[in-house]
């Protein structure tokens, strides 16, 4: 694996349209990411390397989406202790209100950053802010981005 700043897993090829939107956010940022679907319950083992190997690619963020019991993010956080955000995905009956529920309610001690459903580009915008803590062009980047989409409220007045 390549030098990388954030791996996004997602739970399955039907999640990508909904994580692709983390990506957009990555790559306007100059972000060096990896994509890769791994399941939490389906390639466990796969899913672990795919942890370590980041890791050892330089990886400081973690982008987990998965829908129904969306275990994944919180497999993800066992097994790091670098920053996991999770993505519920909205699937099934209950339409994301269960994977909601699933990867917000991490068990004391192993935080999981949880966006609302289908919320990946605000996943992809909070590893930036994560990643900005360290890195000062990350960062003026942010404030200018903030800017831009005030301007852009404004200029709908």
């Amino acid at each position: 694996m390549e030098n990388i700043k954030v791996l996004i897993l997602m739970g399955s090829k039907s999640d990508r349209p909904i994580m692709q939107k983390a990506e957009i956010v990555l790559e306007e940022f100059g972000v060096a990411y990896k994509t890769m679907i791994r399941s939490a319950h389906r390639t466990p083992e796969a899913t672990m390397q795919a942890v370590m190997d980041a890791e050892a690619a330089g990886c400081q963020v973690f982008i987990c989406g998965a829908g129904m019991a969306a275990h994944l993010a919180g497999v993800v956080c066992s097994k790091t202790v670098k920053p996991v955000i999770g993505v519920p995905i909205a699937s099934g009956p209950l339409q994301g209100e269960d994977a909601l529920h699933a990867t917000v309610m991490m068990p004391p001690g192993l935080p999981v950053a949880t966006v609302g459903i289908n919320g990946s580009k605000n996943a992809g915008l909070l590893a930036v802010q994560m990643l900005a803590q360290t890195d000062e062009e990350l960062s003026e980047k942010l404030k200018a981005d903030r800017v831009a989409q005030a301007e852009s409220i404004l200029a709908e007045d």
